[in-house]
């Protein structure tokens, strides 16, 4: 990509998207298109095409989308599902229509088949049933890898798939009932810590096993891929199984985050596990070994990246 090309970031106010724009200034890219929800209807057909035909971006950041965790999941799915998939079938049919370079289209992890083996290789998409808590979604997720797939098959097009791992970091929504584990429990300790709360309670077991990757190494993954030539790229890939794994390569029990983040904060009181409501996914860890093949390696690890998303929020509720 080059310094004046025309970059569309779908999805600027989001974790990842903002992250990304963020990086493409530090690289001193001046042709940055954004736009808020109130300005583009990403899930109106006719807005979204009208968009391309005006201003004709050369490359796509589709990191516009419904998200949430757990609890937003089981409680909203009708919204994931078709929220989702209007964004990814608009934008990606709208760049093809208007001759977009090169789009990269976010996934997730939760694509993936809940009891798959470990680690998680990009060729287990469809090999098993999906974990029910995120269904929605992940069906969402995964149609469009086969959207993009199926573009690239009959017309050709440069439209390449990423699957993150757990993302965290500044700008992350630190709501506690829908937000993410990692976000959400930071809000859950500083306000056990403000109000002195004896124990605090977080869902499940404890045990199930995550990985964590932060933002900032997450979209500067998806700038070196972004700028790898086609033939570099597909030269690793398959028709048929198109996407990249983007993890950090290691894993930790929620437990042990859970007791990480108490430590990060500065909470003094118990931690009360709940049995009785959902784990999600035992086990969730991404081979990420055609990422290294390709070049590139994760730089900050899962303690510095929680303390800069901590103080991220303090930042956030001093203002």
């Amino acid at each position: 990509m080059l310094n004046d090309d025309k970059i569309f970031v779908a999805g600027h106010r989001g974790l990842v998207g903002s992250a990304f724009v963020e990086l493409l200034k530090q690289k001193s890219y001046s042709r940055i298109l954004t736009s808020t929800r109130s300005d583009l209807d990403l899930t109106n057909q006719k807005d979204v095409n009208d968009f391309f035909k005006f201003e004709k971006p050369k490359h796509v950041f589709l990191a516009a989308a419904r998200v949430g965790g757990i609890n937003a999941n089981n409680s909203y799915p009708a919204e994931f599902i078709y929220d989702n998939l209007m964004i990814e079938l608009n934008i990606i049919n709208a760049a093809y229509k208007n001759d977009v370079e090169k789009l990269l289209f976010l996934g997730s992890s939760c694509i993936y088949p809940r009891l798959a083996e470990q680690p998680i290789k990009e060729e287990y998409l469809l090999s098993g049933k999906l974990e029910p808590t995120n269904e929605a979604y992940a069906i969402a997720k995964i149609s469009g890898i086969k959207i993009c797939e199926s573009y690239n098959k009959q017309y050709g097009t440069d439209f390449r798939s990423v699957m993150p791992t757990n993302l965290y970091g500044p700008n992350d929504n630190f709501d506690p009932l829908n937000s993410h584990v990692i976000p959400g429990l930071l809000n859950k300790f500083y306000l056990a810590k403000k109000n002195n709360d004896k124990a605090i309670k977080i869902w499940g077991t404890g045990k199930p096993l995550r990985e964590f990757l932060y933002v900032e190494d997450m979209v500067d993954a998806c700038f070196y891929l972004l700028n790898l030539s086609k033939n570099e790229y597909t030269k690793h890939l398959t028709t048929s199984c198109s996407h990249i794994n983007i993890g950090s390569g290691e894993e930790i029990s929620i437990l042990d985050l859970a007791k990480l983040i108490k430590e990060i904060v500065g909470y003094n009181g118990d931690i009360d596990f709940d049995s009785s409501m959902p784990d999600g996914t035992p086990r969730k860890f991404l081979d990420n070994s055609l990422l290294k093949k390709m070049g590139w390696v994760p730089k900050t690890d899962l303690r510095s990246g929680i303390e800069k998303t901590y103080n991220s929020l303090l930042e956030n509720i001093d203002v």
